[in-house]
């Protein structure tokens, strides 16, 4: 009897666990739906979307996003050049062709990684990478490029991780069967290993692309934060996490209301890469 109770005191406590998860969900929805909607209703759908400006401080105030949404896009797109390649084949190289002693190394130095704030990430390349960008490209060195390079280094963990367990998860008559018919160790590798995890290859870079998009305070050091239509890889720009940031310190009234707005469309943007995955995830598994 006693045995049946802790079972189901047991189960209960498993059942509050995971709905805290969902519960938690539910309520930021709320409360940025409720917060975002009626502005966006009142302001205009079009006029906050495709506006090109962002000025608060205007009589009437102009909340335009565009800037921000481009500003996001190219920025996360760049993260993605730069961290997915380097990832995958780290990835690779941990789970096929590294030996113990370097393996021990390279593990716990990725997983640091993960550990480390993202405002000391952006501290490093404000003070180091910074001056290396803006001596090779000219301006301030407060770009995409800089960007780019700090965001795809900052996804690295993420997408090494879920990779290198997705390649081990892969069942090893996969690698014995190609070997058996003559292919070569790197050819078994990417030609059958690799194909066969590629959805939760895929899986780690949806995730690193969350993680880009959602960055804040490494972003604001290094982006120059300029509320500007992009102009080039070597100019300055502001992302929509960076815009909340800045202004919601000191924001009231319908300058709040845009901001919570701002965080709407960036929730809505999570949930479309989302389900983008979740679609690629099930073609892939046909």
């Amino acid at each position: 009897m006693k045995g049946k109770r802790f079972e189901k005191f047991m189960k209960g406590i498993f059942i509050l666990s995971s709905l805290v998860s969902i519960v938690s969900i539910v309520l930021i929805c709320v409360f940025i739906f409720k917060g975002g909607i009626p502005f966006i209703k009142e302001y205009g759908l079009k006029n906050f979307l495709f506006g090109r400006e962002w000025k608060p401080s205007n009589s009437p105030p102009i909340y335009g996003i565009l800037p921000m949404i481009l500003g996001s896009f190219y920025v996360t797109i760049g993260a993605v050049l730069v961290g997915v390649p380097i990832g995958v084949m780290t990835a690779t190289y941990m789970s096929y062709f590294s030996g113990k002693r370097i393996y021990s190394i390279l593990k716990p130095s990725i997983n640091l990684m993960a550990g480390i704030p993202s405002i000391v990430y952006g501290f490093f390349f404000l003070t180091v990478v910074v001056p290396i960008v803006r001596d090779v490209f000219g301006g301030t060195g407060m770009n995409f490029i800089t960007a780019s390079i700090l965001l795809g280094v900052m996804i690295l963990p993420t997408i090494i991780g879920i990779s290198e367990s997705a390649l081990k998860a892969v069942p090893k008559e996969y690698y014995e069967g190609s070997i058996a018919l003559g292919a070569s160790h790197e050819s078994s590798i990417i030609k059958v290993v690799i194909p066969a995890a590629k959805s939760g290859i895929m899986a780690s870079i949806i995730l690193g692309v969350g993680r880009a998009i959602g960055e804040t305070m490494a972003l604001i050091l290094v982006a120059g934060n300029q509320a500007r239509m992009p102009k080039g890889i070597t100019k300055g720009f502001r992302s929509l996490t960076t815009n909340i940031v800045m202004d919601m310190s000191y924001a009231s009234g319908t300058h709040r209301e845009a901001l919570i707005a701002t965080a709407v469309v960036l929730f809505i943007f999570i949930l479309i890469i989302n389900g983008i995955f979740s679609i690629v995830k099930r073609r892939s598994l046909r």
